[in-house]
């Protein structure tokens, strides 16, 4: 999230091409792109950017994000929050006795009141929505725009935003053909069309509409028009760091069924996320896990993970089935495991070096560009060495020992990580964890740290986990507050160097905001 990497120079945002084929493109005004925002990309981006601003008789291509229903504004002030619903009245308030909780989520008063909120929210957002149409109408423009509705993912509601199962990846998408543009429509209006589309589509379905033609290493196909493109058969996604914490996921999603491959199972889902701690539900939840008074799928929440999920979203529209151990869908789960490892090795997945990492073998170049080399990303030998930490099986201690000398410091990386997840079946490989932390990378020394930790060396873990939050890298002092708050009671040593982790790192602005995050939050959970 937020990872402020580099493109390569000849990789354009896709209304650059708008841009140089005549058209006004204008940005109001969210720029959440994990790349700085190219000077070139928008004529104006901004909380005022309009079509209106165009010259006369040039066509156009606007963004508008309406943020009524942004994650912040469940948590919104009171005061916040009537302003926002100005306009909805008491008939179209949503009752929180009345709404459905969904079965991910405990039926709490809380949850009742977020979801009845978000709801409101939502009501509120169609009013913006009428008053865009009727700015296009004024305009005299209705009858010459294609207009797109959709959201950039699920609500803000806990375990749904951030997170990669259906609730949060399935959303809603609506496009209204005007008369005169009809002939570029996929069905009669009002119809509705079970074609699968990805975020990736997007590019190339607008140059499409816009007759500019598509580059060549565009990835996604169009949807939309007169291209002829053959419709997708599935789509993939993922997930790694989102805001303080890390995680790696993987899936493809052939629109009947969700297949998930967790790289870091020995972490829960329910890691504590400080922004997401301002909603009421989240905490109420948070608080009944530590009660230890939750069941069922409201339960799973908090618990490590599977190394594969497999969800029927036709029957299981929630994902509280997993059927990936499910013999009757064995053939299933291995078509679309094969479909995702080879979309990982096409895009030359980068998610597993560590992020600190990453940077620094990018540099001088560019992410984009190292992906697909081997030098630089040695995938196969990455997932490899992925899969066997992954097992959290004593039988591969063995292998992972021997890992630990591998010439590549990613690699070192998942092997260390493999001992940690063992725990004290790690035992036997103590003297080697205890080499590694000497080792030339942080990641590595710091992964063997918490490994040690887990087999009770603690006054040799410490101060390794001290000296990486006190680090130059923002991303070891981030993960060493991640290690630190796993740790919980075992950290308390650690409260000064904690409190001394806010340094400022340059470039990589958002990274350093989530380390004073943690720096805030992590003493109260220590114990501190």
């Amino acid at each position: 999230m937020r990872s402020t990497t580099r493109l390569p120079d000849d990789v354009k945002a896709f209304t650059e091409y708008l841009r140089r084929a005549g058209y006004h493109c204008s940005n109001q005004q969210k720029t959440d792109y994990n790349f700085a925002t190219p000077r070139e990309a928008w004529d104006e981006s901004g909380p005022r950017a309009h079509w209106r601003k165009r010259a006369p008789g040039q066509p156009f291509f606007s963004v508008f994000n309406l943020l009524v229903t942004h994650q912040s504004m469940i948590f919104a002030p009171a005061a916040t929050h009537e302003k926002q619903l100005a306009r909805v009245t008491p008939a179209q308030r949503h009752d929180p006795a009345k709404v459905t909780v969904p079965p991910i989520h405990p039926d709490t008063p809380e949850f009742r009141r977020d979801w009845a909120r978000h709801f409101d929210n939502v009501t509120a957002m169609d009013d913006q929505v009428g008053d865009l149409l009727a700015e296009l109408a004024a305009d005299g423009l209705a009858g010459d725009t294609i207009v797109f509705f959709f959201s950039d993912h699920g609500t803000g509601m806990p375990a749904i935003e951030m997170f990669v199962w259906d609730a949060s990846r399935r959303v809603p998408l609506l496009v209204r053909f005007p008369e005169k543009w009809q002939h570029l429509a996929p069905a009669a209006p009002g119809a509705t069309t079970d074609r699968l589309v990805s975020f990736v589509d997007f590019a190339p379905t607008m140059l499409a509409l816009c007759g500019v033609e598509r580059p060549a290493h565009f990835q996604g196909v169009p949807f939309l028009g007169s291209s002829g493109s053959t419709p997708r058969t599935v789509v993939f996604g993922g997930r790694d760091r989102m805001i303080e914490r890390s995680d790696l996921v993987r899936y493809v999603h052939d629109g009947r069924f969700h297949y998930l491959r967790n790289f870091r199972p020995e972490l829960p889902w329910g890691q504590s996320i400080s922004y997401v701690q301002q909603i009421d539900s989240m905490r109420a939840w948070q608080r009944l896990h530590e009660a230890g008074a939750l069941t069922g799928p409201p339960a799973r929440f908090f618990e490590t993970k599977p190394v594969e999920e497999l969800y029927d979203v036709t029957a299981d529209p929630w994902e509280t089935r997993n059927l990936a151990a499910d013999p009757r869908h064995r053939e299933t789960l291995a078509r679309l495991r094969d479909e995702c490892r080879a979309q990982m090795r096409r895009a030359g997945d980068l998610g597993f070096l560590p992020e600190r990492e990453l940077h620094a073998r990018a540099a001088g170049s560019t992410p984009c560009v190292i992906a697909t080399d081997p030098t630089l990303n040695p995938l196969d030998e990455l997932l490899r060495a992925a899969d066997l930490a992954n097992a959290r099986d004593p039988k591969n201690l063995p292998p992972l020992t021997a890992l630990l000398a591998h010439r590549d410091s990613a690699v070192r990386w998942w092997a260390t990580l493999g001992l940690g997840a063992l725990k004290q079946h790690a035992q036997p490989a103590a003297a080697e964890l205890r080499r590694a932390l000497g080792d030339d990378s942080p990641d590595v020394r710091l992964a063997a740290a918490e490994a040690l930790a887990h087999l009770d060396h603690l006054p040799e873990a410490l101060p390794i986990i001290e000296a990486a939050l006190r680090h130059d890298s923002v991303f070891i002092r981030l993960a060493a507050l991640n290690v630190a708050d796993r740790l919980g009671p075992q950290a308390r040593p650690l409260l000064p160097a904690i409190r001394q982790a806010r340094l400022a790192a340059p470039g990589h602005r958002d990274a350093s905001d989530y380390v004073a995050r943690m720096v805030d939050s992590l003493p109260g959970r220590i114990g501190g």
